[in-house]
């Protein structure tokens, strides 16, 4: 992989027109055109190669390497600022085992300053064992200590983690969060949803228990994380977890000239002021607010999302966590609508997706289009709902293929309406497409994949009436992904007037039956133009 470096400033004079052809080339409005015409970062024409020769006959001619050329690949929903900030604290993706994890966080436990928290990211007890408050408190017993699970909707701590956050029993939970217990009662270190989100986000003017490394590994670790992104594929994301922290991260990089993927960002609500919401970057096609991020439950892959019927869930009452009640939520919705911005809201369960239509629809009529993101199980009403109310769908893109299995021991035959691109689509409702990175692979192949053929990991197929064809994944997540945070004028398909972002592949994806596609590869990532990703040296 060759990952290359700062955006370089456009040469003075003239900008110069730039001809691409090579692959086959699909361009998101239909049209296949032999040939793009770039210029400024944009697209300036399209056709056959002759026609754009004829049309800049001083061009400078690109001829790509790969098969198939399509827009740059637009990730609605993923948390790359808490994957860098992550590799800033105990990075737990470069632990081995459970014994290497209690050795990497008893060295920095011994190295950080008394009454410091050490935070360690991010725990799959799966690869590293189970934790709790026991076993970290044999790390240390006087320094705090939280490690956070990859899902990021809950952590665990150590005795002197719990005195500092004040749990001494259940009760202490906040609402909309749940403190894991032993058998005989007492705290057992786990923090579920709120329990752990209001020590981790507190809102304006209070310090998080989660603080990152120095300015400086944050921007390097920003930097290889967008890299990461670039190589498969990724032009634009949106950041659906932000803070002032990362506001700042991603402001400092665009300042450094080091920010080459276009960035939204969902500022978290707890930070946000209606009357005063952050103003705009001073480059808005490549870091802009796109609206402000709220969570009504829980995890559709841990089980704690809210559900009209019962399931087996891991909370063990048959139901998720609701992490907001109704009139916090109406009262959030309502504040930020009026102010005329847009909402995105977590809403798993199909519970929870009524709940907040019933806000939506109650709101003063107006143009804005809120969001709900994952929008993860619903039925054929409540597509409905999502249509009238012209309200954008972000559903998971390869939890099918990552999850699939699990996701049916959980929610039986509702497991076939979860993530239902066919059937929002066929309603009209725009759908964008997202990985939830790095919960799972920023991987949209893999996501293009799981939503053509809706297969899991042991061959099972999950819900095959929600299956789209290829052109229609391929346009979820690049025009329906832009459309989601309102840049469908800018990005999303290969049109004159729109930015020059594409990506190159190594497989004609519409030419190669599904059952081929898992060793499709990026062959190169182009953004405004300009080289961002190649597979081997600049082009």
């Amino acid at each position: 992989m060759t990952a290359l470096g700062p955006v370089p400033p456009a040469p003075s004079g003239p900008a110069r027109v730039r001809i691409f052809t090579g692959p086959r080339i699909l361009a998101g409005d239909g049209t296949e055109p032999e040939a793009l015409a770039t210029r400024s970062g944009r697209i300036i024409g399209t056709g056959t190669r002759g026609e754009l020769r004829e049309r800049h006959p001083h061009a400078e001619e690109t001829e790509l390497d790969g098969a198939l050329l399509v827009p740059g690949f637009n990730d609605a929903h993923c948390h790359p600022s808490q994957a860098a900030l992550a590799r800033t604290r105990v990075d737990l993706d470069a632990v081995e085992d459970p014994a290497a994890l209690r050795e990497t966080l008893r060295r920095r436990a011994r190295q950080a300053p008394p009454g410091t928290w050490v935070v360690a990211q991010p725990h799959d007890e799966h690869r590293l064992g189970p934790l709790d408050r026991d076993l970290l408190d044999q790390v240390s017993e006087t320094q705090p200590i939280v490690v956070i699970h990859y899902s990021l909707h809950r952590a665990v701590v150590n005795s002197a983690g719990l005195r500092l956050l004040r749990y001494r029993t259940p009760r202490d939970a906040p609402s909309g969060g749940r403190l894991g217990t032993r058998p005989d009662g007492t705290l057992d270190g786990h923090l579920v949803e709120r329990a752990w989100l209001d020590p981790w986000l507190p809102g304006s003017g209070k310090v998080s228990i989660a603080q990152p490394g120095s300015p400086e590994r944050q921007r390097a670790a920003l930097a290889e994380v967008i890299a990461e992104l670039h190589a498969k594929g990724i032009t634009s994301f949106c950041d659906a977890l932000v803070t002032p922290v990362e506001q700042k991260l991603y402001a400092d990089a665009l300042a450094a000239g080091e920010l080459t993927a276009r960035v939204g960002m969902l500022l978290w609500h707890a930070y946000a002021d209606p009357a005063r919401l952050p103003p705009p970057s001073p480059a808005p096609h490549r870091l802009r607010t796109v609206g402000v991020k709220m969570m009504l439950d829980g995890a559709l892959t841990g089980g704690t999302c809210r559900c009209r019927d019962p399931y087996n869930s891991t909370t063990g009452t048959g139901n998720g966590l609701e992490v907001l009640s109704p009139g916090e939520l109406g009262d959030l919705v309502g504040r930020f609508h009026r102010a005329g911005t847009r909402v995105a809201v977590h809403a798993n369960g199909d519970e929870a997706v009524q709940t907040l239509l019933e806000v939506i629809e109650s709101l003063p009529p107006g143009t804005l289009r809120h969001r709900i993101e994952h929008c993860s199980i619903v039925d054929d009403r409540l597509i409905e709902r999502i249509a009238a109310t012209r309200t954008v769908a972000v559903p998971f893109g390869p939890f099918i293929a990552l999850h699939g299995d699990r996701l049916v021991d959980y929610y039986g035959e509702r497991a076939e309406m979860i993530s239902a691109h066919r059937s929002l689509r066929d309603a009209d409702v725009t759908v964008a497409g997202s990985s939830d990175y790095p919960l799972a692979p920023a991987d949209p192949l893999l996501a293009i994949r799981s939503l053509v053929t809706r297969t899991t990991g042991t061959g099972r197929t999950v819900g095959p009436r929600q299956r789209v064809g290829f052109r229609d994944a391929l346009d979820i997540y690049t025009h329906g992904s832009a459309a989601a945070s309102g840049e469908a004028g800018t990005k999303g398909t290969l049109t004159v007037g729109r930015l020059a972002d594409f990506a190159v592949l190594d497989t004609d994806l519409g030419a190669t039956p599904p059952e081929e596609w898992a060793e499709a590869r990026v062959k190169s990532t182009w953004s405004g133009g300009r080289c961002v990703y190649s597979d081997r040296r600049r082009p």
